[in-house]
């Protein structure tokens, strides 16, 4: 048995020590010593256009680019020509090897030219799209 006096006993009407910097981040208690759950998170706030004039102004923006193309200021600024020179090469490769599939086609900008695959990818689907006409 352990003597009463040695044994610390806590009442609730003992004070409770200063909150400590992690405690900044917990919900205060209830009465009934629980904590409050977090109110529920809405993710960030848009709020909705001020007037329908700003909502038709935002409908004439241009649509960013996608696809493909959205690959083509990349490879300009990377390999230095214009979008036009590897088409033409493309062509002309093509022109030559009639029978020559896509991922070959890739594959020869790749060892030939240096290309990274997706650069070359986006440039082989896009200009056998626009020569199939679809």
């Amino acid at each position: 048995m352990v003597h009463p006096s040695t044994t610390p006993q806590s009442t609730p009407d003992q004070h409770r020590p200063a909150p400590t910097s992690t405690d900044q981040h917990r919900p205060a208690p209830t009465s009934t010593g629980q904590h409050r759950p977090a109110p529920a998170s809405t993710g960030q706030h848009r709020p909705a256009p001020a007037s329908t004039d700003e909502h038709q102004e935002e409908s004439l923006m241009p649509e960013t680019t996608k696809g493909p193309a959205s690959y083509f200021p990349a490879i300009e600024a990377k390999y230095g020509h214009p979008i036009t020179h590897w088409q033409q090469l493309l062509r002309e490769h093509r022109a030559q090897h009639p029978d020559v599939k896509h991922m070959q086609q890739v594959a020869w900008l790749k060892s030939e030219h240096g290309m990274g695959h997706g650069h070359a990818n986006a440039l082989v689907a896009a200009t056998r799209t626009e020569d199939e006409g679809a």
